[in-house]
């Protein structure tokens, strides 16, 4: 599978250069670039990298802090950090970095880091395996309800509350969609819209809408339209292939 990198660097010159070195690689799929700290928290919700390569110094929310956010999540990207200055690097590995990177980028120390990151993502996946839920504990109106994730169709956020559904039940639950994906990180599910969280499993076709969007359907409900949102279909397609 590809190693999905998204690269944060709000200086033009770098980030092409960044973007050059990465397209060489074979395994690298690229994913769109953000040129601040805020933009990139909204992006990594959005594309789901496996990869960020940060730059420390950014405008409106430097690196290390978007570093500092992106940790704190249950389900979080690995970080590279990308500077010029190497007194900023020496705390790379204090924010849980799996490596940094002095600009500007040697292809040597780029390869270094690429396999650091390779051999990262395959204990991380072996990790998600042994992790996976058999069981998913759900709120519903003051009781505890257990639902077995392999029958959750799709949830969708419905104002303050969301809506799961199975093969043959609905629940109401506060949980939000973010805390939900993550609960069931293991299972094939996908983000098609900031609203709706499906299980592939069940994916039975898609349509294309207008403007680059699709509506999915699934076994079962012929007559459901989920949408897929112009960002996420790119995604979603590549996931699909596999």
């Amino acid at each position: 599978m590809p190693i999905r990198i998204m690269i944060a660097e709000d200086e033009r010159l770098a980030r092409e250069e960044l973007i050059y070195l990465l397209q060489q690689e074979q395994d690298v799929e690229l994913l769109p670039y953000a040129t601040n700290g805020r933009e990139l928290l909204y992006m990594v919700d959005e594309h789901q990298p496996d990869v960020v390569f940060l730059d420390i110094k950014m405008p409106e929310l430097e690196g290390d802090q978007a570093a500092r956010m992106l940790t704190s999540r249950k389900q979080q990207p690995l970080i590279v950090f990308c500077t010029a200055y190497e007194e900023f690097a020496v705390n790379a590995f204090g924010l849980r970095a799996v490596d940094y990177l002095l600009k500007p980028t040697e292809p040597r120390r780029l390869a270094e880091t690429l396999q650091r990151i390779r051999e990262r993502l395959v204990q991380h996946k072996t990790e998600a395996v042994h992790a996976k839920r058999s069981k998913l504990l759900v709120e519903e109106n003051n009781r505890l309800v257990v639902i077995d994730p392999a029958t959750i169709v799709y949830a969708v956020r419905e104002e303050r509350f969301v809506q799961i559904s199975t093969q043959t039940d609905t629940y109401t639950t506060k949980m939000t969609l973010t805390q939900l994906a993550e609960k069931l990180n293991g299972y094939d599910f996908f983000r098609t819209h900031k609203s709706y969280l499906v299980n592939l499993q069940y994916h039975k076709e898609l349509e294309p809408w207008f403007n680059g969007a699709y509506n999915l359907t699934v076994k079962g409900d012929g007559r459901l339209r989920i949408p897929v949102s112009r960002t996420s279909a790119k995604d979603l397609l590549k996931r699909l292939e596999q």
